[in-house]
């Protein structure tokens, strides 16, 4: 990979800031997404959140990588959200983060090892590649929802609400655009 390429791929990061992430899912989008995870850990006892971030701070792209060494920092972002959010910290170790980086059109989805361990990586593999798909032939939002509705059946499957142990909401349930 070539200088210019990195120059560019650097530029695409300085242009992009929080005002992208809400050109990109706008307020009300961001509302309706909102109130469908409230409604969804209402059957269950896990967290979602959704984090959209425009572009990564310049360090996190020094030194220059090549495609697969910035997937792996895209996915170490994503990581790093995920704690900074605390999707970690919850009672049944059931949080789940779907993350997107807009300026390299990058998506990762990160469960806590309650969930983890109980869907097979295939299915994680195929809700990453739907929400892709989604995201490239359609509206966002519809994308988004679609891969809250995944994650939702897997928790209402593996941490079902009971009468006697209903979600506290251990966290908030708006989506992060920064």
């Amino acid at each position: 990979m070539g200088w210019a390429t990195h120059l560019r791929r650097w530029a695409r990061h300085l242009m992009l800031d929080e005002r992208a992430s809400r050109r990109w899912l706008d307020d009300t989008a961001a509302e309706r997404l909102r109130r469908r995870i409230e409604a969804s850990e209402a059957h269950h006892r896990g967290e979602i959140r959704v984090c959209v971030e425009a572009s990564l701070p310049l360090r996190w792209l020094w030194p220059p990588a090549d495609d697969a060494a910035l997937a792996a920092r895209v996915r170490e972002r994503a990581l790093a959200w995920f704690g900074r959010l605390r999707v970690w910290d919850t009672e049944d170790n059931a949080g789940v983060l779907i993350y997107l980086l807009l300026a390299e059109r990058a998506i990762e989805i990160v469960a806590d090892r309650g969930l983890a361990r109980r869907v097979p990586p295939a299915d994680w593999d195929a809700a990453l590649q739907a929400l892709r798909d989604g995201l490239r032939h359609g509206p966002p939002e519809a994308a988004l929802a679609r891969a809250i509705d995944t994650v939702d059946g897997w928790l209402r499957h593996h941490f079902p609400s009971a009468s006697d142990r209903p979600n506290p909401n251990e966290l908030p349930d708006g989506v992060v655009r920064v």
